[in-house]
């Protein structure tokens, strides 16, 4: 790997060589010069496609969480129910634990997820990006895994299995919501990379990412 002016200094996850990073063209991998593990890779639209993929999530979660989930027909009488319904169904049935878990499982953390994901991929479109987006990078990186919503419509298709032949199931467009929720997320996750973020944040000094690495650089 080159070096360069503004090359980054990083560490091998597998074997802990400390070697730097030179700016990498579009679609690019560079790669650990000691055990050939991947260390980075420089995606072809690094912002602007993960951002188109936030805020159609953010427009799946709204409708995901406000049309009803699915339908039960059952001698002539209807119910249906949504996300949130449902796990305040479990809490007024003395399910306290459970629902709580639902709820933030199915409905908080992926919110919460999408937000942080949405105003970090918005700030950082002019540089340098405010230091206070790396802390909202963190708080997504840490909200992700607790965003289980393939794990509740796992659940669900269990669920429907089990009482089809109780009840006419009738889907609802918030299920239809919710898988396309989890597509987009898993999308979400392969489209963005977090050091196109991270390098436009500013730091801590007040100087622009560009300008650290020159002077940085210019030490050397």
């Amino acid at each position: 790997m080159a070096s360069g002016l503004t090359a980054q200094p990083v560490a091998c996850p597998d074997c802990d060589l400390l070697q730097r990073l030179p700016p990498l063209p579009p679609g690019a991998k560079a790669r650990c010069a000691r055990c050939g593990k991947t260390l980075a890779v420089q995606l072809a639209d690094p912002l602007d496609r993960p951002l188109a993929l936030t805020v159609t999530a953010a427009i799946v979660l709204i409708i995901a969480n406000t049309a009803p989930l699915m339908g039960l027909e059952a001698a002539g009488r209807q119910a249906s129910t949504t996300l949130i319904g449902g796990a305040y169904q479990m809490w007024l049935q003395g399910r306290e634990i459970t629902a709580v878990v639902v709820a933030f499982c199915a409905v908080i953390a992926p919110t919460s997820y999408v937000l942080f994901m949405l105003t970090v991929l918005l700030a950082v479109r002019r540089p340098p990006a405010p230091r206070w987006v790396g802390e909202l990078l963190r708080w997504a990186d840490f909200m992700q895994p607790w965003s289980m919503s393939e794990v509740m419509m796992l659940g669900i298709l269990v669920a429907l299995i089990k009482i089809a032949a109780l009840a006419r199931v009738i889907p609802g467009v918030g299920m239809y919501a919710v898988g396309a929720l989890i597509v987009l997320l898993a999308a979400l996750m392969i489209a963005f990379d977090p050091r196109a973020v991270w390098e436009r944040v500013a730091w801590a000094d007040g100087r622009s990412p560009s300008a650290a690495a020159l002077g940085a650089g210019a030490a050397r």
